[in-house]
């Protein structure tokens, strides 16, 4: 092509056996199969409360990418040694449990200066709807709107933070936290 872009190409692979009681929403992700290509999908966002602020243009990819980096930290440094709990039956033939691993405790590390930065209030709104899951109605515990939206710039603002800390966007300022945040 003289002087023009190339454009690349999206496949439409998206599956057409789609549950009916299911929430689904088309993204483009890389291809798997062509390298520097694009496949359409639908992604179900029926338990993914990130997926479908997302999916509605209620978040922007930087803030996206950075609560999927959070929850990536956490099943990460999830894993792995747990405290015994006296509480529960030994039983025989139990294993030995896994030393933690470099990428654990690095994950361990960045999830307690994810919490002093964002402090208690943004934490908490990021720890129920990431970690459990929960709608904004769901956290809100009610359908006013000045309350939902109240919840929601929350939890954006909280996603912004994430999104620097992640290295996903640059300075900015949330009104909600100790300080601004620049990295």
């Amino acid at each position: 092509m003289h002087g023009a872009i190339a454009m690349k190409k999206v496949h439409d692979r998206r599956s057409v056996d789609l549950l009916a009681a299911g929430q689904y929403a088309t993204m483009e992700v890389d291809d798997p199969y062509e390298d520097g290509e694009k496949v359409s999908v639908e992604r179900q966002t029926r338990g993914d409360p990130l997926g479908r602020l997302h999916s509605h243009h209620q978040i922007d990819d930087a803030q996206y990418h950075a609560g999927r980096a959070y929850q990536a930290d956490r099943e990460r440094a999830d894993r792995g040694a747990r405290a015994i709990d006296p509480t529960k039956e030994a039983v025989d033939g139990g294993k030995l449990p896994e030393p933690l691993t470099d990428s654990q405790i690095n994950a361990r590390k960045r999830l307690v200066e994810v919490e002093e930065m964002l402090g208690r209030r943004l934490h908490g709104v990021v720890e129920a709807v990431l970690i459990q899951g929960q709608t904004m109605e769901e956290l809100s515990g009610s359908n006013a709107q000045q309350v939902l939206r109240y919840h929601g710039r929350l939890f954006r603002d909280a996603l912004d933070e994430l999104a620097v800390f992640y290295g996903l966007a640059t300075n900015t300022v949330c009104r909600y936290s100790k300080s601004p945040v620049s990295r």
